[in-house]
């Protein structure tokens, strides 16, 4: 079995045992120590490291096993072990806010589903390699979330759709509310910081830079300095006080990153001291313009809450078809009887909005290709009845699935391309017709099906203003 060092700067910390390949022995054995340094491998003698996951700025985490548990489940190990020259003070106060990220997950890790559950924290001293002294290491042990966070998913995918955006949204400032409900603000939100578990959940990690807000006047607190660049909002950047809307200012960033694939500086216009993004992306007006108050320079000017933000999503984007999806529930609108465990209730759910370029890009693609599919089936049937028909139904799934976000972009180009296609090299599917007279009988009906939707869109603007 491969078992991972984890003493910084081990020279060669994985570690082979063959004997730890049964199972039996795993749960039995003595402890294990580094071939290499002598570090004791077997963590408070019952976690099990066997992979780096990655190194921070406070430290290093793990994959880890628990050989105390049936199944030996996973579990990540995160160990403090600052990087840099820190002065004693500064070394202090990190190991300080490493012990409150334990203090925290303790609290809400076991009331909220989508914040990772604390399973053990607890130091380790050994000798160090200098004689005569000690290292003093400190571990806490947390759930393991099996999935990929928001960095690695906008690297492998690109930028994210306003739908996938909205979810992220919802998910995230429902999991504010619950935290700054409890007096704490987290302050590093980003998308490393979010991650999506394989079954679609969404989890807030690293409250290794939470501050405790109770019983501090205002409920403000003063900024450590520990943030990310690009994604702190000016007050905390300048080490002063810190509010429930500074993890709004920094949600924002990460949901204009996700809609833009840029980096956050990138985004920003230092000599106008504004955001430049939207210009950049096609997303509703009004999530626009929410996304626009949360990134406001001044802390009083944008929304000072979690559930203020939800409230003005609903109001201002519900439409009259809800989707279907769980992941993008709203939370209740009616205020709730403080609870640590997290309402189950159904809940209203938020439509998506599409913009007036893709709504009438979508019925340019259903008018061209209904065209063709009428062409093509009534050369097959020559019935005007049963080609209308299927017709219909086959223009009603592609219409379908246009609102579910399963034919986009591309995908409009494409399809009508391969059925024109097969069309042309089949002479057959022609209908009688000139491959010039297909053309302008499908382009007929694309300019005519853009008619109707642009039509339909201002007759329910028009009736939208009255009622």
């Amino acid at each position: 079995m491969q078992v991972y060092c984890t003493r910084p700067r081990c020279p060669r910390p994985q570690n082979y045992f063959a004997d730890l390949d049964d199972i039996t022995t795993l749960k039995t054995t003595q402890q294990k120590y580094c071939t290499t340094c002598g570090m004791p491998l077997l963590l408070d003698g019952r976690y099990v490291p066997t992979k780096l996951l990655g190194t921070g700025g406070f430290g290093a985490a793990f994959l880890a096993r628990d050989r105390r548990i049936p199944g030996m489940r996973q579990c990540v190990v995160k160990q403090f072990q600052p990087v840099g020259n820190l002065t004693s003070t500064q070394l202090q106060q990190a190991q300080i806010m490493f012990e409150r990220e334990a203090d925290v997950l303790a609290q809400l890790g076991n009331d909220h589903e989508q914040i990772p559950d604390l399973f053990a924290f607890f130091p380790v001293i050994i000798n160090s390699s200098q004689s005569g002294q000690e290292d003093q290491f400190f571990y806490l042990v947390q759930e393991y979330i099996d999935g990929q966070n928001l960095e690695e998913e906008l690297v492998q995918q690109g930028k994210f759709s306003e739908h996938q955006v909205l979810e992220v949204l919802q998910e995230i400032l429902k999991v504010l509310k619950f935290v700054h409900e409890r007096g704490i603000i987290h302050r590093d939100i980003k998308p490393s910081n979010i991650m999506r578990r394989r079954d679609g959940k969404l989890f807030l990690l690293d409250f290794g830079a939470v501050k405790q807000v109770t019983n501090v006047a205002l409920g403000a607190a003063s900024s450590t300095g520990i943030y990310s660049m690009g994604f702190a909002p000016p007050e905390q950047m300048s080490g002063g006080q810190v509010f429930p809307s500074t993890d709004l200012y920094a949600l924002a960033v990460t949901i204009i990153t996700l809609l833009t694939n840029q980096e956050a500086i990138q985004l920003f216009d230092a000599y106008r001291n504004q955001w430049k993004w939207r210009e950049q992306v096609s997303v509703n007006p009004r999530l626009a313009d929410i996304l626009d108050k949360m990134l406001l320079p001044a802390a009083n000017q944008r929304f000072q809450s979690a559930q203020e933000v939800l409230d003005t999503l609903y109001s201002q984007l519900l439409a009259a078809t809800q989707l279907n999806s769980p992941s993008v529930t709203l939370p209740p609108q009616s205020p709730q009887v403080s609870n640590p465990v997290v309402s189950q209730r159904p809940a209203t759910q938020l439509a998506f909005s599409f913009s007036i370029v893709e709504l009438l890009g979508g019925a340019a693609f259903s008018g061209f290709e209904g065209a063709l599919i009428a062409i093509a089936l009534f050369s097959l049937v020559q019935s005007l009845i049963v080609t209308l028909s299927v017709t219909s139904v086959i223009l009603g799934i592609l219409v379908f699935a246009q609102t579910k976000r399963w034919i986009e972009k591309f995908d409009l180009l494409i399809i009508p391309i391969i059925t024109f296609a097969i069309i042309f090299f089949i002479p057959f599917l022609q209908g009688g017709l000139q491959i010039q007279g297909v053309i302008i009988l499908s382009v007929a009906a694309a300019l005519v099906a853009i008619s109707l939707t642009a039509i339909f869109r201002l007759i329910y603007k028009l009736l939208s203003l009255i009622l």
